[in-house]
């Protein structure tokens, strides 16, 4: 995480050590490309203010924004003195300030691993993490697993611009053009209740099923096949562009170890009648259905290990990489290429981490490039967009908020549109730095594009930004359809026009026929 506001990843942990000292510490980045030999670490101690607390061994530790204000905050994953149970820690960040204790809660017995996305699509970052009663140690299967949600308290999106964001000197939404303001009253509240509409608790068997149409209470949260085993969390991406998250996790069809480990995805679907994950009266926020047809490649994988979204072939729609362990015979590494076609739009962003000052870099020839691929968590992006219907929702995505135990992730951020006939009313990139204006502004970015911004790396300097358009395919098409309907309008207006011609050449034929007999 970029912990100093200076655009370089540092490391945050604890020193391993036999004595009881659990004090955080720091490794931040201090290399410099210029110096030969230079130092790439300096160990000291955060600026924290509260009660800190001994990391979890494993942890879902994130860098991802939880208050809303587009600067990303720290979650850690603690145990408990003298008990097996864990608990979680938000220190919201204060730039120079350091950071300060926000919240802290107990997690769910069985708790695995979190992972971080907007899942009701309300412009705030929501927690989606496993629980398992049981997970084996020889093959990482856990049986009779939940899928739970808590989702994120905070201010809403107004219903519309012009809605008043004040009522009583208390604010009580957000404006559209005002996405990025702290709200200190955010929360996640893990209680499970029927009074409690953020927490859901999803049983594994009511949304994936296992082999044989049989449903699974397995998920595969480990992998054993690491020494030691890493944890493997549920992933999250919006392979259909409709801007909701779906999940993409895998099914084990049981503990033992011939047991299939199968790659599902379920789709993040409206609530409706036998929609798994909403309540009794078919409401709720999100429901999920499981992909069964045109899935087939996905079902036929037995050996899967560990699975991960990425846009393979740069066609802006999210595929599917599955590392296998080779017990099938067909090779370790499967990429499933997404042939959908969804009739909506996606965005991806990337903020670039001041690896070369200007946004580009030179090789020892002179030639000049961009440093797209470098790796830069803590970044956040909120947008609002209109649909076909004029109704207008606002959604966020964090860029590499976890980046621990393989976690696979793009060094893009991808997100889904859905369906509309607008450009993205407003785009909001917040960075990690320290100063002022942490984040800007863009109005208008064109869908189906690719943004790149490069925040100043000194001061308050401009910002950068590009926008690269995607060559679809159907451009040319388009761009037929354009000449052969201007050609059509061409030959009507000349037609028109020589209609024209002949009926005033008949007009002044008659006129001259005409006999002035007032005259005579």
């Amino acid at each position: 995480m970029d912990m100093n506001g200076d655009l370089q990843i540092d490391l945050f942990g604890t020193v391993p050590s036999r004595s009881s000292d659990t004090t955080f510490k720091v490794w931040n980045n201090i290399w410099n490309s210029s110096e030969t030999g230079s130092t790439v670490f300096n160990l000291t101690d955060p600026n924290m203010d509260g009660a800190q607390c001994k990391l979890s061994n494993p942890h879902s530790n994130a860098a991802v924004d939880l208050n809303g204000d587009c600067l990303a905050d720290l979650f850690l994953v603690c145990d408990e003195e003298k008990s097996s149970n864990q608990y979680f820690q938000i220190w919201v960040n204060n730039k120079d300030s350091g950071f300060s204790l926000a919240q802290l809660g107990r997690l769910p017995k069985g708790f695995q691993s979190i992972t971080f996305g907007d899942i009701d699509r309300d412009g705030t970052i929501d927690m989606l993490f496993v629980t398992c009663d049981s997970v084996s140690k020889l093959t990482g299967a856990g049986s009779k697993c939940k899928i739970n949600i808590a989702y994120n308290k905070q201010l809403p999106l107004c219903a519309s611009a012009t809605a008043p964001s004040v009522r009583k000197g208390k604010r009580v939404c957000r404006s559209p053009d005002d996405l990025c303001t702290a709200d200190p009253d955010f929360q996640f509240d893990l209680h499970e209740s029927d009074d409690n509409p953020d927490f859901v608790s999803i049983p594994v068997s009511d949304i994936f099923i296992s082999e044989g149409a049989v449903q699974s209470q397995s998920l595969l949260v480990l992998d054993t096949t690491q020494k030691p085993p890493v944890p493997i969390p549920i992933k999250v991406g919006d392979v259909n562009q409709d801007g909701f998250p779906d999940l993409l996790a895998i099914v084990s069809s049981g503990p033992g170890s011939q047991s299939a480990r199968t790659p599902q995805l379920a789709y993040s679907v409206p609530c409706g009648k036998g929609v798994s994950g909403c309540t009794s009266n078919n409401s709720g926020r999100r429901g999920w259905a499981v992909l069964k047809k045109g899935g087939e490649i996905l079902n036929s994988v037995k050996d899967a290990k560990s699975v991960a979204f990425l846009d393979v072939d740069e066609d802006g729609t999210l595929d599917i990489m599955v590392q296998r362990t080779g017990n099938q015979g067909e090779g370790n590494i499967l990429f499933v290429q997404n042939n959908f076609y969804y009739d909506a739009f996606f965005l991806k962003a990337i903020v670039l981490n001041g690896a070369c000052g200007s946004g580009l870099c030179s090789t020892p020839n002179g030639t000049k490039y961009h440093p797209f691929g470098v790796s830069y968590s803590g970044a956040t992006y909120k947008y609002t967009v209109l649909d076909t219907s004029g109704r207008r929702s606002a959604a966020a995505v964090g860029q590499l908020p976890q980046t621990s135990y393989q976690s696979l992730l793009t060094p893009y951020s991808y997100f889904g549109l859905g369906r509309t006939n607008n450009y993205i009313e407003n785009l909001f990139v917040g960075s990690t730095k320290h100063t002022d204006e942490h984040y800007i502004d863009m109005e208008g970015v064109i869908p189906n594009s690719k943004v790149v911004i490069i925040p100043p790396i000194d001061g308050d300097g401009p910002w950068k930004k590009e926008l690269f358009l995607r060559p679809g395919e159907w451009i040319p098409w388009v761009t037929l359809t354009v000449v052969i309907a201007t050609v059509i309008l061409a030959i009507i207006v000349f037609v028109l026009h020589l209609n024209e011609k002949r009926e005033d050449e008949m007009e002044r034929r008659r006129a001259s026929h005409h006999i002035n007999f007032d005259a005579l």
